[in-house]
Parts: C-alpha cells; sequence; structure tokens
C-alpha cells in the first residue's frame, strides 16, 4: 500500500485565494482593508525570508502590510515600545513579530504585550487558554494549517485516536487542543514517553512535531494512518557540500505504510503563511464586530 499524499500548497494556495476574495469582498462592503505588521529584529538570513514570504503573500492577498526592521542590538525597550505603538495603530489588524528574536529580548515578554486582538500567531496566553477552554479566540498558524488539512483529507475526526508527537507551546500543545476540540482520543508524547513506537502505533493520526530528522519510522505507523509531517529539518545532501530538507518522519517508509502523509516540503509549510493570512482577516473583522464576508 502506498499513502495518498496530501498536497499542502494546494490546498493552501485554495485558501489564499479564498482569503483574497473575502479581502476584497470586506473592502467593498465596509471600506476596511486589513493592515499586517511585520516586526523583524536582526539580520538572521532564514527570518528575512520568511519575513520577505509573508509580506508578499499579504500584500498579494490585497492586505496592506506594515514592516519594521530593527537592528540585531536594538533592546528589549526598543521592540515593546514598537509593539505599543502597533497595538495603538487602527490601521494595523495583525502583529506578527518574527522569532528568534536576539539573545537580551525576553519572547515571552513580547508575546504577552502584544494585544490579544491583533496576535494573529495565536501565541499569546489569552488565545491559549481561549483555545484550551473551548473560547474564540486566534488559533497559533501551524496547528490551524494542520487541522484543516484533517478536516478535508480524513473526513471525520469524531472518535479517532490522535498522537502528538511533541508538547512545545507553538504546536503541539495547541494542536492537541484542536484535535480534542474535533472529538478525537488524543495523547501527548514526548521525550520521556515510555515505548514511543507502541504508543504512535496504535494511532489513527499522528501529527510529528519534535525537531528531529526523520525520527519517526515507518514501522511506528499503523497501516492505514494519517500523518501529518510538521517537521523541517535541514540534513546533509548525498552530493558533498548540499543539503536537503525533511521532516520527523522518514518519508521513505512512512508511504508505504500510511494511508495518508504530508511530503516534507510542500505539506504543512505552505499551509502556516496561508493561515496567517486567514488570522489577519479575522481579526480585522472580529476587532470590529464583523462578521467575515463569504464565510461559511
Amino acid at each position: 500500500m502506498t499513502a495518498e499524499i496530501i498536497d499542502g500548497k494546494g490546498f493552501a494556495d485554495g485558501l489564499t485565494a479564498r482569503v483574497a476574495t473575502q479581502v476584497a469582498a470586506l473592502k467593498a462592503r465596509d471600506g476596511i482593508t486589513p493592515g499586517l505588521a511585520v516586526v523583524l529584529v536582526g539580520a538572521d538570513p532564514a527570518s528575512q525570508v520568511y519575513v520577505r514570504i509573508k509580506s508578499k503573500q499579504a500584500t498579494g492577498a490585497g492586505m496592506v502590510t506594515h514592516d519594521h526592521k530593527l537592528p540585531a542590538t536594538a533592546s528589549k525597550a526598543d521592540v515593546l515600545t514598537l509593539v505599543d505603538r502597533l497595538n495603538r495603530d487602527e490601521k494595523v489588524d495583525g502583529i506578527l513579530v518574527q522569532f528568534p528574536l536576539p539573545a537580551q529580548i525576553d519572547m515571552r515578554e513580547v508575546i504577552e504585550r502584544i494585544d490579544p486582538g491583533k496576535d494573529v500567531d495565536g501565541f499569546h496566553p489569552m488565545n491559549a487558554g481561549l483555545l484550551r477552554t473551548g473560547g474564540t479566540g486566534l488559533v497559533p498558524c501551524t496547528p490551524l494549517g494542520c487541522l484543516m488539512l484533517l478536516r478535508h483529507f480524513h473526513k471525520d475526526l469524531a472518535g479517532a485516536e490522535a498522537v502528538v508527537l511533541g508538547r512545545s507551546t507553538i504546536v503541539g500543545r495547541p494542536m492537541a487542543a484542536l484535535l480534542l476540540g474535533a472529538d478525537c482520543t488524543v495523547t501527548i508524547a514526548h521525550s520521556k514517553t515510555r515505548d514511543l513506537p507502541a504508543v504512535i502505533r496504535r494511532a489513527d493520526i499522528v501529527v510529528a512535531a519534535v525537531g528531529r530528522p526523520e525520527m519517526v519510522r515507518g514501522a511506528w505507523i499503523k497501516p492505514g494512518a494519517t500523518v501529518i509531517d510538521v517537521g523541517i529539518n535541514r540534513v546533509p545532501a548525498t552530493e558533498p557540500g548540499k543539503t536537503k530538507l525533511v521532516g520527523d518522519v522518514c518519508f521513505a517508509e512512512a508511504v508505504e505504510t500510511a494511508g495518508r502523509i504530508t511530503p516534507v516540503p510542500g505539506g504543512v509549510g505552505p499551509m502556516t503563511v496561508a493561515c496567517l493570512l486567514q488570522n489577519t482577516l479575522s481579526a480585522a473583522c472580529r476587532r470590529r464586530g464583523l462578521t467575515v464576508p463569504g464565510a461559511s
């Protein structure tokens, strides 16, 4: 049996197109154009690429982007002052501070300073609490994208046994909360889990978000299970001096056992940016007590 490949990029392109249509309708109906502020501190090459992609896609969807670049020497006060200004700016509906930050800046303090209503990353403690208690808030983009893929390709999630490998506050824990909200039976596995292969082997759904290249082997996957691989790991390629991207799951093995699986790249990654756009649109409407135009 060879698994169905989940086309995350294709799904993300469709979501982005729907967001663009809704942005245009919001502008026509209410005269509002969602604004996304992106803050980059320092010149980390990977962060620069991510910021460029996010800003380009937001602009392509009809939003207004406000890019703010601070030097790597910026102080915590500099960043917090900028966040405070963006919180007050009525033209800004979403605030995204690109991580990682330089060592002198406390990431948690920055997250907690962002207005929860503009927290399009979904990391603020208030949004995290709303997610865990069944309330309505902004949800972290990567877990939200994973859930969208699961709902589309797995159809009925109710009663499914799901294992989330990884317990980070960015992916693992919010992913577990979303799956629980979808009526799955959820286990969070991590580095201290006993007999990890056996735990994963009983799952109908596996979400791997542990940050270890090809850690999950094909023999760990229950035949027919759906595998969502969140990992993005750069490892040496066969050609000397070259690298390649792999996930947390050994794709070549798992594809022979799973029922459905996301590739790396081209799986979860594109969904993260598309869900950032969805969150920005939602934030723009919620802040004004409006419904998202055309949303079902």
